[in-house]
């Protein structure tokens, strides 16, 4: 009698994670929450179209299959993103979905919402989209990041860093640089603890601003001629 192979104990648990976003709305609202931010589910409810009571089932069973983590303030719960490895799962395979052709935007804010996340966008913790894209291009011309054997920031790039002040701290397990494949542009992105302290600086310092409530954003006059000056990218690529 032939001798079976036993079944891989990760099994089910991977066909179990693979549940949690084979529903549309949970798919939802783990794209929602892409912007890093922790959301109330009421919001998510709205975002989503659903009744209160189907969103509290489905936030139940994210968290508890630990995609997302939950917080309380008082009377007000708020979930979030558990942590950069959930994003980085659910930006994957987003990336890997093919478009459909005649999947267009049926009214003119569903068009420019689309079009606002395609120039510019947070994912999680790290700028997206063609921002995000260019960004990482540009320092890779110059020097600054490796991408031949896969990412990795350059003497130059950490002194680079340095000299605008941006901390990268040595102390986390967290990767120091990390490629994000980019859903809407199909190419790797800076992620990791460099593309977040990036991220971070160019918000803090207004480079970049939130367009909205949701994950677009787009380089104000002064970002322009930041990343102009330090980086030699053109604004109307950007634009």
């Amino acid at each position: 009698m032939a001798r079976t192979t036993p079944p891989d104990p990760a099994a089910p648990r991977l066909a179990a994670l693979a549940a949690l976003l084979a529903d549309e709305t949970r798919a939802s609202f783990c794209l929602a929450l892409l912007d890093g931010r922790a959301w109330t589910a009421g919001e998510l409810a709205r975002h989503a179209g659903v009744a209160p009571s189907t969103t509290s089932e489905h936030l139940g069973k994210l968290i508890a299959g630990g995609l997302l983590a939950e917080e309380r303030q008082g009377r007000h719960r708020y979930v979030r993103l558990t942590d950069e490895r959930a994003a980085h799962l659910v930006e994957e395979l987003a990336a890997r979905v093919v478009p459909d052709a005649l999947d267009r935007p049926r009214t003119l804010r569903a068009a420019s919402t689309g079009s606002a996340l395609a120039r510019g966008r947070t994912c999680y913790d790290h700028l997206a989209g063609r921002l995000g894209i260019t960004i990482t291009e540009a320092m890779t011309a110059r020097g600054l990041l490796r991408q031949d054997t896969g990412f990795a920031l350059t003497g130059e790039g950490l002194g680079w860093f340095g000299s605008l002040g941006i901390g990268l701290d040595p102390g986390t397990r967290r990767p120091l640089v990390r490629a994000c494949l980019d859903w809407t542009e199909r190419k790797p992105h800076l992620a990791g603890v460099a593309g977040a302290a990036l991220c971070r600086h160019a918000l803090d310092t207004g480079w970049c601003v939130r367009i909205g409530s949701g994950r677009a954003v787009k380089a104000t006059p002064d970002g322009e001629r930041a990343l102009a000056e330090l980086l030699g990218i053109e604004a109307a690529t950007i634009r």
